[in-house]
């Protein structure tokens, strides 16, 4: 830590995710931290990202190319790095790189995409005796932290299976079929950058970790064939240049988002990155269906689905045990509906939720769900006072995400695409290896 008693921050990956972390820096938590330096492959967004800090009242810091990075932390000295670069695939790079030269990391969920990568930051975690903070905002959630205290207190007694929905509705489901996220190449497939949120929930819910994995997922909304039924023909590969946009319901258009125009219209000659592909193109490698069943070590099994096309977005989840059955679900809001601003990113909010308790032999017991205000359900701004905060308050329920957390959430996810190309189940022990998670 710097003399003033500031913690030092390095960002690398200059993106959407990014924002929440610089705004904290620059503002709540200024007393406590300090930007000292960015990394980011587009000099476009890198120059907007000190405009936005200098704004917020925060010193512009100096500013490095992607592969500056060592320079970055030899020059800078930040005692943590901040890791949201996209796509997910190039997190292990920076996670592994910034504990090599001696810093701690916070890095966007999944903290990485296939096993090989995992068992890399792994070692190097254990080798250097670095932190590593995995940021799952979606256990700061109220409502999820309720159904955590219920849980742990056994109000179901012991745990026998979980069932687990999640949809994504046509605005945001769709978002990740114009983006990187559609290559599985860059993202591990929704399984790992979506689900990985989920994964972690149940593990954490549970006090438990997946020991087998199995994956059955399809294609069928997002496709070519499906656009052609809707009468999408003649389309192009991306919105900004698409003869369909009058008339397709998925259009997207940068210009009319100011914040998608700053962000990556205005920077796209810097890079080639185009934020508005087809969601119905022929390039996209991930599915818009899974189904995936996981055995857990000590005896629990989970059915999970998830799905990108539906008409509304949320989640169901039901535990059930010894004693009876839990149902927690919510509506989610955040993404605007409209032609004109389709898949326009706003903050989650949870709505129309609910917390029901069964007990054998007893009428249903429903409770008022715990709520919060902020992005992700509540869960953003306690998240960042967990990060920032020196003396964060004390946390019974166990929220703070490390390297052993992060490794379990994104290997249910590798291994149901692995069950999925092998046609059977994939245990977690095989991935793991002998890499060290302690």
């Amino acid at each position: 830590m710097s003399s003033n008693s500031k913690t030092r921050y390095a960002h690398v990956g200059l993106g959407g995710r990014s924002r929440m972390y610089m705004e904290a820096i620059a503002g709540d938590f200024s007393d406590y931290a300090e930007m000292v330096g960015i990394c980011d492959i587009n000099p476009g967004r890198l120059e907007l990202y000190n405009t936005d800090l200098d704004q917020a009242g925060h010193p512009k810091v100096p500013a490095f190319t992607a592969d500056q990075f060592d320079r970055m932390i030899a020059e800078t000295r930040p005692d943590r790095v901040i890791v949201t670069t996209g796509p997910d695939v190039t997190h292990s790079d920076y996670i592994v790189r910034a504990m090599e030269l001696g810093c701690n990391v916070v890095t966007e969920k999944p903290m990485t995409t296939d096993d090989e990568r995992c068992r890399k930051i792994l070692e190097t975690r254990a080798a250097t005796g670095r932190d590593v903070q995995v940021t799952f905002n979606y256990r700061y959630a109220p409502a999820r932290g309720q159904v955590k205290q219920m849980l742990d207190r056994g109000d179901i007694g012991e745990i026998l299976s979980v069932d687990f929905t999640w949809p994504l509705d046509t605005q945001h489901g769709a978002d990740y079929f114009r983006r990187w996220h559609r290559y599985r190449d860059s993202s591990g497939s929704l399984l790992v950058h979506k689900a990985t949120h989920h994964f972690d929930l149940v593990n954490w819910w549970l006090n438990d970790v997946p020991e087998e994995v199995f994956c059955h997922a399809t294609r069928t909304f997002y496709t070519g064939e499906n656009a052609d039924r809707m009468g999408l023909t003649g389309r192009s590969e991306r919105c900004l240049t698409c003869p369909c946009s009058d008339t397709c319901d998925f259009f997207l258009d940068l210009k009319a988002s100011e914040g998608l125009k700053r962000l990556y219209l205005d920077h796209e000659h810097h890079d080639g990155y185009f934020r508005d592909r087809c969601v119905f193109s022929d390039e996209i490698t991930i599915w818009d269906n899974m189904s995936v069943s996981v055995r857990y070590s000590r005896g629990a099994v989970m059915s999970y689905f998830l799905l990108a096309y539906a008409p509304w977005e949320g989640y169901q989840v039901a535990f059930s045990g010894t004693k009876g059955r839990l149902e927690h679900g919510s509506t989610q809001f955040g993404y605007i509906s409209g032609h004109e601003n389709a898949a326009t990113p706003g903050k989650l909010k949870d709505e129309g939720q609910y917390v029901t308790l069964h007990t054998h032999g007893a009428d249903p017991q429903g409770f008022e769900p715990w709520t919060g205000e902020g992005g992700h359900g509540g869960g953003d701004p306690v998240l960042l006072d967990d990060i920032f905060h020196p003396n964060p308050p004390a946390d019974p329920l166990g929220r703070k995400a490390d390297q052993r957390d992060g490794a379990y959430s994104i290997l249910t996810g590798v291994a149901a695409y692995k069950s999925i190309d092998a046609g059977m189940p994939i245990k977690i022990a095989d991935l793991l290896g002998d890499a060290p998670l302690d």
